[in-house]
């Protein structure tokens, strides 16, 4: 009976074992297998994103500066030859040969003194070029001016030019004012039927813009200048009362503008300071012809030019956001192209008369219409 009883314990120690084995088996079992199941799960966590680039500046963010420079530069022009027209234009070259109408020669006349008001309007298009969208401009302004005669066939002039130009970028969102005096100095001297002209001019003035960046407008204001000599040589050929003026000219134009930081706005720009210019030979000329009655002279005539820019520097900028930075080109001209106009002159007495005039400007990128109305008296 104790033989039994012994071996029924002992299989009870040994069958607990057993159970207490299997048991840290399956434990085991089950935190390796957990282990396993988790190592996946902590391997596919996402690393960190790299910051974005910085943002860079667009090539058309600043077409309103590139449409001031132009326009700063075309409106030189414009007033180089209204002052190149005061010594080779056939009216006044008829004034200082004959101003009465009369035969009378002018080496018989005394020294005179002149004045004149003009009032004038240009409408410029520009189309695209580049990365440049096209703009329309329109521009208001007035001269005022005072000449004298020196010696028989020597005249000199002052005059002062004031205008406000709107400049308008449609297609980039963006437009800018630019206001400019100019002061011209101009003089000719008459050698027979031969006219010799000059003039210069020294602008200054500045421009305020306007961007939609989206998120509000980015705003800029700055300085603009613009610098520019003409010489002109004339022939005046009479019969009757028709005249035909051939004419060959020489200009010379440069605008420049300051660096300046627009203000407001998502990303304002940092713009630097910008120089364009451009060199023309003009050929050449004038038809016309005058009517007499009532003791007053019609003055009728039309002129047409072909011209060539044959230097051209358009200049370059450039634009930065923050750390990044490009270099934006100028616009300008084609090359080639023509001036046309015409012009009416009523003289209402010896020294005074009223006049006005139409001049058009025609390029491949470029078409220009100026009218302008004036005023002249002589004593």
């Amino acid at each position: 009976m104790r033989c039994r009883l012994q071996l029924s314990g002992t299989r009870l120690v040994i069958g607990g074992d057993r159970v207490r084995r299997t048991t840290a088996k399956i434990a085991s079992a089950i935190v390796f297998g957990l282990a396993t199941t988790a190592a996946p799960v902590l391997a596919q966590v996402a690393p960190p994103l790299p910051p974005p680039p910085p943002p860079t500046p667009s090539a058309t963010s600043t077409n309103y500066d590139q449409s001031a420079g132009n326009g700063a530069l075309n409106l030189g022009s414009n007033f180089l030859e209204r002052l190149g027209n005061q010594a080779s234009g056939g009216v006044n070259r008829a004034f200082r040969t004959n101003p009465g109408g009369g035969g009378a020669s002018a080496a018989a006349e005394d020294p005179r003194y002149r004045t004149w008001f003009e009032g004038y309007g240009i409408s410029v298009r520009t189309d695209a070029q580049g990365d440049f969208v096209g703009d329309k401009r329109k521009t208001v302004g007035g001269v005022a001016g005072f000449g004298a005669r020196l010696a028989p066939g020597v005249n000199l002039g002052f005059s002062v030019d004031q205008s406000h130009t709107d400049i308008d970028v449609p297609l980039a969102l963006q437009s800018a004012t630019l206001d400019l005096t100019q002061l011209g100095f101009s003089g000719s001297v008459d050698k027979g039927p031969w006219t010799w002209g000059f003039a210069v001019v020294h602008g200054f003035g500045k421009v305020r813009s306007s961007r939609d960046t989206g998120l509000g407008l980015a705003t800029a204001g700055y300085r603009a200048a613009v610098d520019g000599a003409l010489t002109e040589i004339s022939y005046y050929w009479t019969k009757d009362q028709m005249r035909i003026v051939p004419k060959g000219a020489l200009e010379y134009v440069r605008a420049t503008s300051v660096a300046f930081q627009e203000v407001g706005g998502l990303d304002p720009l940092n713009v630097g300071s910008t120089a364009l210019s451009r060199a023309r030979v003009m050929i050449g000329a004038e038809i016309g012809r005058d009517f007499i009655f009532d003791q007053k002279i019609l003055d009728v005539s039309a002129y047409g030019k072909f011209v060539d820019n044959f230097h051209q520097n358009l200049g370059s900028v450039q634009v930065s956001l923050g750390t990044q930075s490009i270099v934006v080109p100028g616009i300008g001209e084609s090359r080639y192209g023509t001036d046309a106009g015409a012009s009416a002159s009523l003289s209402l007495t010896n020294t005074a008369r009223l006049y006005v005039n139409y001049d058009g400007k025609f390029r491949n990128e470029l078409t220009s219409h100026q009218g302008t109305v004036g005023f002249e008296y002589r004593w």
